[in-house]
């Protein structure tokens, strides 16, 4: 018998991150991401997720951009289908909105 899944609490971004969409894997643990505000990263997965959340195409997440190097961040969390909705309605995926229509 499936355990439901508990809710959690939803992650907002903070102040120098933004959220965005998986558009490509690159591997060597990195993958292209289009963010809110228009911008294109590569973000690099941090140790301490690998093995612990897996990232696939299409997947709505939270970047930290590197102020210290343009165009490159790091993911920090990977928002579920309903967490998607809610931050769809608080307005915060901007760009993304009309790409996934």
């Amino acid at each position: 018998m499936k355990q439901k899944e508990e809710k959690r609490e939803l992650r907002l971004p903070a102040e120098g991150e933004v959220v965005g969409l998986i558009t490509r894997l690159l591997g060597n643990e990195r993958a292209e991401v289009k963010t809110a505000d228009g911008k294109v990263l590569q973000c690099r997965i941090p140790g301490k997720l690998r093995k612990r959340l897996w990232f696939k195409e299409g997947d709505f997440v939270l970047v930290a951009p590197w102020d210290f190097q343009p165009g490159k961040g790091d993911l920090l969390w990977r928002y579920a289908k309903d967490e998607v909705e809610e931050l769809r309605r608080r307005g915060l995926l901007g760009v993304l909105e009309e790409e996934q229509g």
